[in-house]
C-alpha cells in the first residue's frame, strides 16, 4: 500500500518542476502586497530569497540528494535574514516607534539590530548546515582565530563606545559639536563611527571609541541658542565707551544675530598696537557662522569709518606726541565762555581768564565714573565742557539725585576757594570732558592780582545770602542784612588769605 504512493525519481522531478514556479509566484505576490500596501522595502534580495525557498523546500521534502542543497539552504537563511531586517525596519522602527509613539530611533540602534540578526543567521548556518558549533568556533586554535580576535577587538570597541554615546545622549543628529579642534554638524551615527560635516561641507568620520575619549562641546544643548565671540583691535586714543557704542550698533544690525540676549562688548586688553575688544553675540544656527561674522565685520568697517575710529595696523610704531594746540584752544575757548557766565568769576577780566585757563587741566571721564566723591577733600573746581552728569547726595543711608549737569555747568567752586569738603557726588552719565582748575592754578592769578580777593569774598558772601534767602532784603538796603553781608565778606576774605597762603 505504501509503495503505491511513493514517487519515482521521474515523478519527483515533475512535482518539483510544477511546485517551484507556484511557490515563487506566491512569494512574489506576498512581497508585492508587503511593498505596495505596507511600505516594506524589498529588492533583488527578496526575489533571490523567494526563488531559493521555492527550490529548497520541495527538494528537501522529497529528499533529493543534491550535493549543493545544503549550500542553497545556507544562502536562503542569509537572504531570509535580510528579509527579516526589512520587516523589522518597517514594522518595529518606523510604524511602532516613529508613527505610533513619535520616537526618533537613532540610526546606530537600527544598524546594531541588523548586525545582530545577520550574526545569528550566520551562526545558524554554521551550526546546522556545516556542523560548526559556536563553542568550537570560539575555542578554535590557530593563527586564524587570533587574527579574527584582534580584528573583532577594534570593531567591538567602536560598537560599545557607540552604544555608550547613545545611552548618554550627548548629541543627536543635527547637533553642532566642537570636537577635535573643529566645529561640525552630526549627520550620521553608525555602528563604527560618527560622521560629521563642517561648515565647508567636508565630511569627517570619527571612530566612536576615539569620540568617546574626547571632551565634546554641544552647541545645541541645552538649547540651540548659543554665544559666539569675535575680537577686534582699535585705536587706543578713542574713548572705550564711544567705541563700545559703535561696536554694539554694528553687531545688533547684522543679519542672523539673535535680538535677545542682547550683544555685549568687553574691553579685553591693552595691546601694543591698540586696545583689544571682544564682541559677544548669540545665534541659533551655527551653520550661518561665516555669514553672520561677515555681516558683523562689514558693518564694523562702515561704522568705524563713519565715526573716525581707526583700525590700527599690527605694527610697532614710534609716535612723537605733540600738544594738540587746536583742541586745547577749542576747549579753553568753551571753558572761557562758561566761566564768563558764572557769577564768581565775573570779576576776572578777559586777559586774566586767558592767563588762568591754559594752566587748567583737560580731563576725560568715562560713563559711570565719579568726578568727585561726597566727603572727600577738595581744592579744585571743574568746568563741564562736554557730556552729562548727575549730582548725588547721601541721605538716610542712600544716594539721592538732586540735580543734573550738562555742558556749560561748573561745580566744586567752594572747595576751590575755601577748601571745604565735597558736599555731593558727581557721577558721569555719559563720557565727559572737563577742565579742572586747581588751587595752585588760581593761586598764581591771585598772587598776580591780589585785589581779586576782595571781589571774590564779596561774591561768596552774596552766594551765602542767596542760600539763606536774604538777597532781596540786601538789595532793599536793610541795615541788618547789609551788616551780615559785610560780616560774611570779611570772613571769606580771611579764609581766602589763609587757604591760598597770601
Amino acid at each position: 500500500m505504501r509503495a503505491m504512493f511513493e514517487l519515482t525519481d521521474g515523478w519527483k522531478e515533475v512535482v518539483l518542476a510544477l511546485s517551484v514556479p507556484g511557490l515563487y509566484c506566491l512569494m512574489v505576490l506576498i512581497g508585492r502586497r508587503l511593498k505596495h500596501r505596507h511600505g516594506v522595502r524589498l529588492g533583488w534580495a527578496y526575489h533571490a530569497f523567494g526563488l531559493g525557498l521555492a527550490i529548497y523546500v520541495p527538494a528537501r521534502l522529497m529528499a533529493f540528494q543534491w550535493p549543493f542543497l545544503h549550500h542553497l539552504g545556507a544562502a536562503d537563511v542569509i537572504l531570509g535574514a535580510l528579509f527579516l531586517i526589512a520587516l523589522v525596519d518597517r514594522y518595529v522602527w518606523h510604524l511602532y516607534f516613529q508613527e505610533r509613539h513619535q520616537v526618533s530611533v537613532p540610526k546606530f540602534l537600527t544598524e546594531v539590530a541588523r548586525l545582530a540578526i545577520l550574526v545569528v543567521a550566520l551562526f545558524l548556518v554554521l551550526e546546522f548546515d556545516y556542523g560548526q558549533t559556536i563553542r568550537g568556533l570560539l575555542l578554535a586554535p590557530g593563527i586564524a582565530a587570533v587574527v579574527v580576535g584582534l580584528a573583532m577587538q577594534d570593531l567591538m570597541s567602536n560598537i560599545i563606545a557607540g552604544m555608550a554615546l547613545q545611552l548618554a545622549r550627548s548629541f543627536a543628529h543635527g547637533d553642532w559639536l566642537f570636537v577635535d579642534n573643529r566645529y561640525a554638524e552630526v549627520i550620521e551615527i553608525n555602528w563604527r563611527a560618527t560622521r560629521l560635516r563642517t561648515n565647508d561641507d567636508i565630511c569627517v568620520e570619527v571612530p566612536n571609541r576615539e569620540l568617546a575619549r574626547q571632551s565634546i562641546i554641544n552647541l545645541n544643548r541645552p538649547h540651540r541658542l548659543h554665544a559666539v565671540r569675535i575680537g577686534i583691535t582699535l585705536d587706543a586714543a578713542v574713548p572705550p565707551n564711544r567705541v563700545k557704542e559703535v561696536l554694539l550698533h554694528a553687531t545688533s544690525g547684522a543679519h542672523g544675530v539673535a535680538p535677545d540676549p542682547k550683544p555685549k562688548v568687553f574691553l579685553k586688553n591693552f595691546a601694543e598696537s591698540g586696545i583689544d575688544y571682544e564682541i559677544k553675540f548669540y545665534m541659533d544656527n551655527f551653520r550661518l557662522y561665516n555669514e553672520v561674522c561677515d555681516a558683523i565685520r562689514t558693518n564694523l568697517w562702515y561704522g568705524l569709518r563713519r565715526h573716525g575710529i581707526r583700525i590700527p595696523y599690527p605694527t610697532r610704531t614710534l609716535q612723537l606726541e605733540r600738544p594738540a594746540r587746536d583742541k586745547q584752544r577749542e576747549v579753553q575757548s568753551a571753558a572761557r565762555a562758561i566761566l564768563r557766565q558764572q557769577s564768581l568769576f565775573r570779576c576776572l577780566a578777559d586777559d586774566q581768564l586767558d592767563a588762568l585757563l591754559p594752566r587748567g587741566r583737560i580731563v576725560h571721564f568715562g560713563r559711570g565714573e565719579k568726578l568727585i566723591q561726597q566727603g572727600d577733600n577738595g581744592d579744585s573746581m571743574f568746568i563741564l565742557v562736554e557730556g552729562h552728569a548727575n549730582v548725588l547726595v547721601k541721605r538716610d543711608g542712600g544716594a539721592r539725585r538732586v540735580a543734573s549737569l550738562k555742558s556749560g555747568d561748573c561745580f566744586g567752586e567752594m572747595s576751590l576757594l575755601t577748601g571745604e569738603l565735597r558736599s555731593a557726588t558727581v557721577l558721569a552719565e555719559s563720557d565727559c570732558e572737563v577742565v579742572e582748575i586747581s588751587k595752585s592754578v588760581l593761586a598764581i592769578t591771585l598772587k598776580e592780582q591780589p585785589e581779586l580777593l576782595g571781589q571774590l569774598s564779596n561774591l561768596l558772601a552774596q552766594r551765602q545770602l542767596e542760600n539763606e534767602g536774604l538777597l532781596a532784603s540786601v538789595q532793599a538796603e536793610d541795615t541788618a542784612s547789609v551788616a551780615r553781608g559785610k560780616t560774611y565778606a570779611a570772613g571769606f576774605l580771611k579764609k581766602l588769605h589763609s587757604f591760598f597762603e597770601l
